[in-house]
């Protein structure tokens, strides 16, 4: 890294969203062609929760060469298939459900099912294609000062933010959220990404663990703990209010799918905005302090600099276009809880659609929404000094309102 990015301690927050985290690495591509080549990690600090858990945990194992890093990223994102994350043949489904219907109507006599849908063809592919030692050597060379990955605890009902950092980083304890120093591996990672119901939780030690987001209140927290003092977020959701029913006076019972898609919805970027409006206001609680006047009154407290990029589309619709590459069983599943209607299944389908075609016209519009705002990338990463944003203004970086 620079000199001038030295000088500042930058992080990188990728939340989760299923499939949607495509959209993370075509931001990262636009990035990685921003930096001169050869040029190693430009984040002293990569947090992750969910899907972004797994592009965080690529980048800290590639840190040596961040284009090498995000090209691999590329790969295999843009080369998803539906079947390389969960089990999706007829027979694998039909027994799922056959399951699900038989521990309802027998009050649990023949077992409940440990998740909705079969992961394990993801841990394979990850197994093959992350190598978890490579973050301790990112460590000791100088790529990385840490990488965050978050889970939510069932027994203690935490959060906990499991981190491998250099010397100097302590654990840290919270309401409902800790730190704790670990070196990372694939558990933490499958435990990151179980969504609640969908995949089976993890063991971890003595607990279970699932999807991140669950218990994750403060995003930014991580990154925050482990020293940054400039942060980029890269969203995967367009903040554009949905249009209000064109018939209030009788609007339509919510489908089980809606009702699915608009949890995961909020359990994977609610907190995330929340988390950003609070801190833009304690950072105009501190500007709003004379300089002569802060040592002792704001000790406590420093300001972030945060850069937001989130999707100028709304990827649900985007999704949709795509609905017919989801393989058949899950398509008609789909179909039959969000009742035929658009607006019931697309908000589950575009966190479940990964396949290649949904995945790269995600990843050309990160890159696109990226190069949109090139300068303030730039800015970003060279340690130049960036506009403070305050709540709600830091919506300025919906890119749906910039020009191409």
């Amino acid at each position: 890294m620079s000199d001038s990015v030295n000088k500042h301690k930058a992080a990188l927050v990728l939340p989760g969203g299923g499939a949607r985290g495509a959209f993370q690495v075509g931001v990262l591509k636009a990035m990685a062609e921003l930096v001169p080549k050869g040029t190693s990690n430009p984040f002293a600090v990569i947090s992750g929760t969910s899907a972004g858990a797994v592009n965080a945990v690529v980048l800290a194992a590639k840190a040596r060469r961040f284009k090498l890093a995000v090209a691999e990223l590329e790969q295999v994102w843009g080369n998803f298939r539906c079947e390389q994350v969960y089990r999706t043949d007829r027979l694998t489904m039909l027994k799922s459900s056959l399951h699900w219907f038989g521990a309802i109507v027998t009050g649990g006599l023949v077992g409940m099912p440990k998740s909705l849908l079969d992961n394990t063809p993801l841990r394979a592919l990850l197994s093959r294609n992350i190598r978890f030692p490579r973050i301790q050597d990112a460590l000791d060379c100088g790529w990385l000062d840490a990488v965050a990955v978050t889970a939510a605890g069932y027994s203690t009902a935490q959060s906990h933010t499991f981190f491998q950092a250099k010397e100097g980083h302590l654990p840290w304890s919270r309401t409902r959220r800790v730190g704790v120093r670990e070196d990372l591996n694939l558990d933490h990672v499958m435990a990151s990404i179980a969504v609640p119901m969908v995949f089976k939780p993890v063991r971890l030690g003595a607990e279970y663990y699932g999807d991140g987001a669950m218990r994750q209140a403060t995003p930014l927290s991580p990154a925050i703990h482990l020293g940054a003092d400039r942060i980029l977020v890269i969203g995967v959701r367009n903040e554009v209010a949905d249009i209000s029913p064109e018939t209030p006076d009788d609007p339509a019972f919510p489908t089980f799918a809606q009702i699915a898609g608009y949890t995961l919805d909020a359990l994977f970027l609610d907190g995330l905005y929340s988390d950003l409006e609070r801190m833009t206001r304690i950072n105009q609680l501190i500007d709003a302090v004379p300089e002569q006047h802060r040592d002792g009154v704001v000790e406590q407290m420093r300001p972030i600099d945060t850069m937001v990029v989130v999707p100028s589309e709304d990827l649900r619709d985007i999704a949709y276009r795509h609905r017919k590459e989801l393989p058949f069983a899950l398509r008609a599943l789909l179909h039959g809880i969000g009742g035929g209607k658009k607006q019931s299944e697309n908000r589950l389908l575009s966190f479940l659609l990964f396949e290649s075609e949904f995945t790269r016209e995600l990843i050309d519009l990160g890159y696109r929404d990226a190069m949109k705002v090139k300068e303030q990338l730039q800015d970003f990463m060279s340690g130049a000094p960036l506009p403070r944003l305050f709540a709600p203004d830091w919506v300025k970086y919906d890119l749906s309102e910039v020009g191409a």
